[in-house]
């Protein structure tokens, strides 16, 4: 298994330097890790503290902006860590994951992702009567154009949708050999306010997506949720595990690692 993934549900009590408007502070995060754990494990251990570190303590005015710069830099950070400790090794580690957090501040939810990990939304419309899932995150592959620019500005290339015919995501913590050829650790960054439609968060790795669209995880989610009276956490616990087991029984060949988190509205 080279996952990991981070749950915590209140960051209030770490975050001793936050701002005052600051109430309610969570995070959760999912690392697909590649060419060995290390790498995930390190982001699942490093990356929450970084942000810590470079949580800004700033007026509201600037804070859209401190807050995006926080999470850049604290991926740099974790990034450079590893890689320091991957090259000291002889012969030199070759991990790298992927990585997608997001942070819930007050009723406000800022994510931060690199590669093909996903986050998504499930919103309720009442003009529909139905729910969706809003993406949070954006995927980054080779593929993609700015990223096969970018990468190939760097003297590296793309084969059969791979980088360097290897690597499948173009943007990751680690992958120190493939640094040189475009691979970078710059973040997207985005900010998603809260509505009382809102219902829970999904994290997952891609290895759910290769036999489950969003509709169809959609729908296998809500039935189990639903089943009964009101949506208890230990209903969304049951979801997540069946989610993750059935993607492995439709025949995934991926590591499946799946959070949903619920939203509880004031």
């Amino acid at each position: 298994m080279q996952d990991a993934h981070v749950i915590i549900n209140d960051l209030t009590e770490l975050f001793i330097n936050r701002p005052s408007f600051v109430e309610r502070l969570a995070y959760y995060a999912v690392f697909d890790g590649h060419s060995g754990a290390r790498a995930a494990k390190h982001a699942a251990k490093c990356l929450h503290e970084n942000i810590k570190k470079m949580f800004p303590s700033t007026k509201k005015e600037t804070w859209e902006k401190d807050v995006k710069r926080c999470f850049i830099e604290a991926f740099k950070s974790t990034d450079e860590d590893f890689l320091k400790a991957a090259s000291a090794q002889k012969p030199a580690w070759k991990d790298g994951s992927t990585a997608v957090c997001v942070m819930a501040v007050n009723d406000t939810l800022y994510i931060a992702n690199v590669g093909d990990s996903r986050a998504m939304i499930c919103r309720y419309n009442p003009d529909e009567k139905k729910h969706h899932f809003i993406p949070l995150s954006k995927e980054h592959n080779p593929i993609q154009y700015e990223e096969r620019m970018r990468i190939q500005k760097s003297g590296g290339y793309v084969r059969d949708g791979r980088l360097m015919g290897i690597l499948e995501v173009s943007r990751s913590l680690g992958d120190g050999r493939f640094k040189h050829c475009g691979v970078v650790c710059l973040p997207d960054v985005k900010k998603c306010q809260l509505t009382d439609h809102d219902r829970y968060i999904l994290l997952s790795c891609d290895g759910l997506w290769t036999n489950f669209e969003p509709s169809t995880a959609l729908e296998f989610v809500q039935k189990i949720i639903n089943d009964g009276e009101t949506p208890s956490d230990e209903k969304f616990e049951v979801a997540c595990n069946k989610l993750a087991s059935e993607a492995v029984r439709r025949g995934s060949s991926d590591n499946v690692t799946v959070i949903l988190v619920r939203i509880s509205h004031r």
